[in-house]
């Protein structure tokens, strides 16, 4: 039993593979023409795309109207049974409409081409027959390639719903990189979540002004340990004269070097450690944290481009906010 269970998934996930080989040699010939269309005409709207399919085709263009609007290209997915009863109000004459369709011939879809041909507004297909009336009408049809579902009984949309899905995938990754999408456009639609959390610079969760453990390197020793004590990160950051940072002092170091010979004598140029690890402010917070645990550090300081020290991100403010 457990042996059929593990081929069952095997040729599943073979059958599966095998459509994705079978899209992306379409991709790389045929259809490649048409995709590239389809970026340009979504491109150059001003309004929005609106993805509409039916049955498991609609959980799919779902999928992709989240996709999209993550990443820079403004999308909602409309029903396209709820499409004839009001909502066809939803589409401008400036969107494109994207309509996913195995076969073309959802009934459910026609009062939205239909629309579409109507008012003038672009219609990209996704579907599998370039005879079917959605093929035929749509400005830019995008024919994904035959494949067999991994479905014994060939019924059940498996193998063309990952098909789908890797093609949506392909376009709002080719807008993405179109529209010069980067990082910090895609923490303004992600602010939520550890994936929002990893997507957080330095600068937005660093101590710094009245908090920041700052000394001079002339500092006396009690006044180190106070500072340390005081402002409770375990080290204090030591500037030169002109404000830049020079080293910093940890509670290791108190340790290693505060019973060297002159005492209460000593100086934080004494004690420091020189040219201390740091990271400027666009730094991104999983890379701090990478950085604290590779170390084996408590905290990092943030320096500016002149090497002023303008904030402490502390291992623990990293942990809270959900990066780990």
């Amino acid at each position: 039993m457990t042996e059929n269970i593990r081929a069952s998934a095997l040729r599943t996930i073979a059958t599966e593979r095998a459509g994705l080989d079978t899209l992306h040699a379409a991709l790389a010939d045929g259809l490649g023409q048409p995709f590239t269309e389809a970026v340009a005409m979504i491109l150059a709207a001003s309004g929005r795309v609106i993805v509409s399919g039916m049955g498991k085709s609609g959980h799919v263009g779902r999928k992709l109207a989240a996709t999209l609007a993550s990443t820079g290209t403004p999308a909602h997915f409309v029903h396209p049974a709820e499409a004839s009863h009001g909502d066809l109000g939803m589409v401008r004459p400036e969107d494109v409409v994207i309509a996913l369709s195995w076969s073309g011939e959802t009934a459910e879809l026609a009062a939205l081409v239909g629309y579409t041909r109507r008012f003038r507004v672009g219609l990209i297909a996704f579907t599998a027959n370039p005879e079917s009336t959605l093929g035929k009408e749509a400005d830019v049809a995008l024919i994904l390639p035959k494949a067999t579902e991994a479905c014994p009984n060939g019924l059940a949309p498996t193998t063309s719903t990952t098909m789908q899905i890797a093609l949506g995938d392909a376009l709002a990754v080719a807008l993405l990189e179109a529209r010069g999408f980067s990082r910090q456009d895609f923490f303004v639609y992600h602010p939520g979540g550890k994936l929002g959390a990893q997507l957080k610079t330095v600068e937005s969760i660093m101590h710094r002004g009245a908090e920041l453990p700052l000394i001079g390197l002339d500092t006396a020793l009690p006044d180190v340990i106070a500072m340390i004590s005081e402002k409770s990160f375990g080290c204090a950051v030591v500037m030169d004269l002109d404000g830049r940072l020079a080293g910093v002092v940890t509670d290791g170091d108190l340790r290693r070097k505060a019973t060297m010979a002159g005492g209460a004598a000593l100086r934080a140029r004494d004690l420091m450690t020189v040219n201390p690890r740091r990271v400027g402010p666009e730094t991104l917070a999983v890379e701090a944290l990478e950085l604290v645990n590779r170390l084996r550090i408590t905290a990092l300081i943030v320096a500016d481009s002149e090497e002023r020290p303008v904030g402490l991100v502390h291992v623990h403010d990293l942990l809270a906010m959900g990066v780990a």
